[in-house]
């Protein structure tokens, strides 16, 4: 197949200390999208393990390590664990709308709630009301917000209480970043649900997949990615499915290590998008 795109562009950051494993440095590559054809540029990226922050994609390029690796669910085959099937069952009656990509100060404040009570002091807090516009208005590709929202009596839009910033691929979901109130006690999960959710919608539009970024090993933040089944891993020989002995193992290991049964508070994005804008220098 002939590349929509000629001879993007691409940059390498300088090394800077890995956010997930001590003592690692990280380093990316990456590449504008922009002009007519960057949504079949963000396609064929996201192919080969590439994410998507704002009008940059990226992907990690460190020497002399590889623990970040691409993963995504397919869609059409997922089976949800007995866990799964609660976490969904005790969120189905939110109403779940799909936005336009403009950020609104209801959301804002719901990221604010969210970042103070799950990561307090990172990358993200400094944020503000233009910095968030900027992660969700700043596309050149098909990009939404979807809404989740607790039911209302009087008709009227009920209290948000998740959100995930999404694009929609030639082949599936990438889900870029999501958030959500972690102080609602009657709604343990609402992490899981998000993904659960476009996990459905993508196998309804009969789309195969749903990326959910990188899955790094060793990193308690990144371990609620390996329960979902079945599970795609990127390669050096390309994309592969982890079989089901293989991903057995690697879920008991969660559980053995203690990760939070609901770290998908992450989101699926690795990086925050603010400090991406100022690491990626274009030239």
């Amino acid at each position: 197949m002939t590349a929509p795109v000629r001879f993007p562009r691409f940059f390498v950051t300088s090394p800077a200390p890995c956010p997930y494993l001590p003592g690692k440095t990280e380093r990316k590559v990456f590449t504008e999208l922009k002009g007519p054809h960057s949504e079949q540029l963000n396609d064929a990226l996201g192919r080969i393990g590439f994410r998507r922050s704002q009008t940059v994609a990226y992907r990690p390029s460190c020497e002399g390590c590889r623990a970040c690796v691409s993963v995504r669910v397919v869609a059409g085959e997922f089976q949800p664990s007995k866990a799964q099937r609660r976490v969904m069952n005790r969120n189905r009656d939110l109403v779940v709308s799909e936005c336009r990509p403009w950020a609104t100060a209801e959301q804002f404040s719901l990221l604010q709630r969210y970042l103070e009570h799950r990561h307090p002091g990172g990358g993200m807090a400094a944020m503000d009301e233009v910095d968030y516009a900027d992660m969700v208005e700043h596309t050149s590709v098909s990009s939404f917000v979807i809404e989740y929202r607790e039911p209302s009596a009087d008709g009227r839009p009920g209290r948000l209480v998740a959100a995930c910033l999404t694009d929609r691929q030639g082949d599936g979901l990438s889900m870029i970043y999501s958030f959500y109130d972690p102080a609602i006690e009657d709604r343990t999960g609402l992490g899981n649900f998000v993904i659960l959710d476009h996990i459905e919608r993508a196998a309804k539009a009969g789309l195969p997949y749903v990326y959910l970024g990188y899955w790094v090993e060793g990193s308690s933040r990144m371990q609620y990615k390996v329960r979902f089944r079945p599970l795609d891993v990127l390669g050096a020989d390309g994309w592969r499915r982890l079989d089901d002995e293989e991903q057995r193992q690697l879920i008991e290991n969660v559980a053995r290590g203690g990760a939070s049964r609901d770290a998908a508070a992450e989101g699926s994005t690795k990086d925050p998008a603010t400090d991406l804008q100022r690491e990626f220098k274009l030239a």
